[in-house]
């Protein structure tokens, strides 16, 4: 007999999930307060008993939206290594980890909460975008177009020093200039 828990999600369920994910990234990331969980069930054009049926409290919607995210950001590493030269896929990359810290804007204090709490785990998230990282300086130095003197680390801490100074999107183009002085330093001297 087979595990009623096994089965797969149908359909529809796993649409209004991905629905739900996609809105509540909107809603947050567009809200400066903590938005309701109404409005973000509105946004996704389902109802309020649909998204609680996915997520019975706002700390598991804000977790699966943050691991959905972080998901999305290694991922979009491979797929832009897979597209473009790596030094095009690490500028390129540095944009979606803007955009990537921009969304969390409206929930921001519930998942400073939920990582000071050990709800989510912080340090396996921060190894998964330093590891994304990785990926394009040593794909970058193999075709010798970055430097292979450069730590994922210490491009990890600018990219939150330059968000914190130039947060998007108010200060976008002062963010796209600060990303176009890293990249260049991590290019090779000629």
């Amino acid at each position: 007999m087979r595990n009623p828990e096994a089965r797969a999600p149908r359909a529809d369920a796993s649409r209004n999930r991905k629905q739900l994910l996609d809105a509540a990234t909107r809603v947050f990331a567009s809200s400066e307060a903590l938005p309701s969980l109404r409005e973000v069930a509105r946004e996704a054009g389902v109802g309020i008993a649909t998204l609680y049926r996915h997520f019975p409290t706002r700390e598991d919607l804000v977790a699966a939206i943050y691991s959905d995210q972080v998901e999305r950001l290694t991922g979009g590493a491979r797929d832009l290594l897979a597209e473009v030269p790596p030094s095009e896929a690490l500028r390129r990359w540095m944009d979606l980890f803007g955009g990537w810290v921009a969304s969390k804007s409206g929930m921001l204090d519930t998942l400073l909460a939920m990582i000071e709490s050990g709800d989510i785990a912080h340090a396996q998230t921060h190894s998964e975008l330093v590891g994304a990282i990785e990926d394009i300086l040593r794909a970058g130095e193999s075709v010798g177009d970055l430097r292979g003197d450069v730590a994922a680390e210490d491009i990890a801490a600018s990219l939150i020093g330059i968000f914190s100074v130039a947060p998007i999107p108010e200060h976008a183009s002062r963010a796209g200039r600060l990303l176009d002085i890293l990249l260049n330093g991590i290019r090779p001297r000629l």
